[in-house]
């Protein structure tokens, strides 16, 4: 029965499959930086995401560590939809009547933040992210979607990235903080 609605489910949104090649072109909106004459940083300027990107280099690895714990722990085994959550969350689900729990992996969050509505909770829109979460996880290296997830995500406090979020909670770069800041960090996207 759950075979034959897969099934159905996926013919009718067959033809609405998005591919990766036809997203439009992401630039993330960031935060400018005012220096004085001397160098010295006189202010930041953001409009409605206060971001900066940086390189994966500049992430703490206990950060990126405590960030896949607490969202996506089977991360580096599967290839952009984890099979034993999406059933996990179908069971949740059912058994309670609603909507309690979800799959979403960290491939899954980065292209729905980057192009999806994520309020849609559709399972088309869903079908649609985890389709081009396949394709990213064919495109793109572990370590590169985990630090275009960790520029993108959304920390709270109009934090979007790391390095806002390290600045507007701790006023330090992410590669100063500790391994409780780091840990504090990676609760936040869940519930921001």
């Amino acid at each position: 029965g759950l075979f034959s609605m897969g099934l159905r489910t996926v013919a009718a949104v067959e033809k609405d499959i998005p591919l990766l090649e036809e997203q439009r072109k992401i630039s993330l909106a960031q935060t400018s930086q005012i220096y004085a004459a001397d160098g010295s940083l006189l202010a930041y300027l953001h409009g409605v995401e206060n971001r900066t990107v940086i390189s994966g280099k500049a992430i703490p690895e206990s950060l990126k560590h405590a960030v896949i714990a607490v969202e996506d722990e089977r991360f580096y085994q599967h290839t952009g939809v984890d099979a034993e959550g999406v059933g996990r969350a179908l069971l949740t689900n059912l058994q309670s009547g609603r909507i309690r729990e979800g799959f979403s992996t960290i491939t899954m969050q980065l292209v729905g933040n980057m192009y999806f509505d994520r309020t849609d909770i559709s399972l088309k829109r869903k079908f649609q992210e985890m389709t081009l979460a396949w394709q990213y996880e064919k495109k793109y290296s572990k370590g590169e979607i985990l630090d275009m997830y960790l520029n993108t995500v959304y920390f709270g406090s109009n934090a979007y990235g790391v390095e806002a979020a390290a600045r507007t909670y701790f006023d330090k770069e992410p590669s100063q903080l500790t391994l409780a800041e780091s840990a504090l960090l990676a609760g936040l996207p869940q519930l921001p």
